[in-house]
């Protein structure tokens, strides 16, 4: 049998436990929430770029002279 005083040791010990796991767990999350947001945003900048390469190939291609024939 244990003491009173070994059952509050033994159910602080639990409650770090949890405390631990729980931090871990919402650390993964934000960490996996991150990526998502890091790749959502490489994404946007690179669907940028291609835009304005298009709009700039585009202006090059309306400043270029038509030639005669």
């Amino acid at each position: 049998m244990t003491s009173h005083v070994e059952q509050q040791v033994a159910a602080r010990i639990a409650a770090a436990r949890i405390k631990v796991q729980a931090a871990r767990e919402r650390r993964d999350e934000l960490g996996a929430a991150r990526r998502r947001g890091l790749a959502a945003r490489h994404a946007a900048k690179l669907r940028r770029l291609a835009e304005q390469e298009q709009r700039t190939q585009q202006h090059q291609d309306d400043d270029e002279p038509e030639e005669a024939p």
